[in-house]
């Protein structure tokens, strides 16, 4: 069993708030990420799949083809955008780094199976200080 990462990037903006609540509530639990005026990361993604190497190639699979199945599933649609607002797959979903990881996961575990290895982690990177990481 080998396990092989893709370390990808985006910058998203978001707000940490639940909508029945008023903004007194929102900032007492969220606190400045409860912003009405929303605030934004540049964060770090890394991806890990396991599996067994391919004898015939060397690798578990292509990274060149991992890459894209991030850009076109993940990258392409959090990059510059507003994670409440413009991302199809967090729509309704507070979008904390745990539930960023947690559909990211989503998004790439088909693609990752039919590429014929197992997604083992989400990682992401928030701060430097601030990650999440998801093991399905």
């Amino acid at each position: 069993m080998i396990y092989i990462t893709r370390r990808e990037t985006f910058n998203a903006a978001h707000r940490l708030f639940k909508q029945e609540w008023d903004d007194a509530k929102n900032l007492q639990v969220f606190g400045k990420c409860s912003n009405p005026n929303w605030h934004g990361h540049n964060y770090v993604l890394y991806v890990t799949l396991k599996g067994d190497v391919d004898p015939e190639t060397g690798f578990l699979i292509n990274l060149k083809d991992l890459s894209k199945i991030i850009k076109n599933r993940v990258i392409d649609k959090l990059d510059h955008k507003n994670m409440n607002l413009e991302v199809d797959f967090m729509k309704g979903i507070i979008p904390s780094t745990e539930n960023v990881a947690i559909e990211i996961w989503k998004q790439l575990e088909g693609d990752v199976i039919a590429m014929g290895a197992q997604l083992h982690c989400v990682k992401v990177s928030e701060t430097e200080n601030n990650f999440a990481e998801y093991y399905g």
